[in-house]
């Protein structure tokens, strides 16, 4: 499980990608806009929640998958702040989900999901996300998804990260399900 801690850490290092724009401003009203939903704040948003241990038994063909909050990564190089959940078959690692959101940050999704293309040697593109996504086995054999979206004005980051077995096919529907939830 070390091995998929620091594989959140080099996503939230490999997206310290900052505009520099301030979002627009508009015009002040009489009356107070009415607090976010606490649903739809991206600060809110809680891995474990948005990809049920469900999901993962269905996607990996796992029986008894369990799902437990994964250790809190946050960045204060760029901003990143990660949250993640860790995913287990009976006391085996079966992967995890990672969502890093950075909020002082205007990057495009995109712009996101590139920069992990370009970082990751042998990445490949996998369709049906809005914004790209990418797939990659790295040097530690651990695969990864990344993709990426906007909640609440903030650029978000979503990964699911597992044993190298697990295949792109395999992991797209998990990180579908936590971009469709956020």
């Amino acid at each position: 499980m070390r091995t998929l801690a620091v594989v959140l850490v080099a996503f939230a290092a490999l997206t310290a990608c900052s505009s520099g724009d301030e979002p627009s401003k508009a015009p002040s009203s009489s009356k107070p806009s009415p607090a976010p939903k606490p649903s739809t704040n991206a600060a809110s948003l809680d891995p474990c929640k948005l990809l049920p241990a469900a999901a993962v038994s269905k996607a990996l063909s796992l029986d008894n998958v369990q799902a437990g909050p994964g250790p809190v990564r946050d960045n204060a190089a760029n901003g990143g702040k990660a949250r993640s959940c860790e995913y287990r078959q009976n006391g085996t690692a079966a992967g995890a989900l990672a969502v890093t959101r950075y909020e002082a940050s205007q990057i495009k999704p995109a712009d996101m999901v590139a920069s992990i293309k370009k970082a990751k040697a042998g990445a490949q593109d996998v369709a049906g996300f809005p914004n790209g996504a990418v797939y990659y086995v790295d040097e530690q054999k651990t695969a990864t998804l990344v993709s990426a979206g906007v909640v609440s004005g903030t650029p978000v980051l979503i990964n699911y990260t597992g044993p190298a077995k697990v295949t792109a096919e395999q992991m797209a529907p998990l990180v579908k399900t936590a971009l469709g939830a956020s």
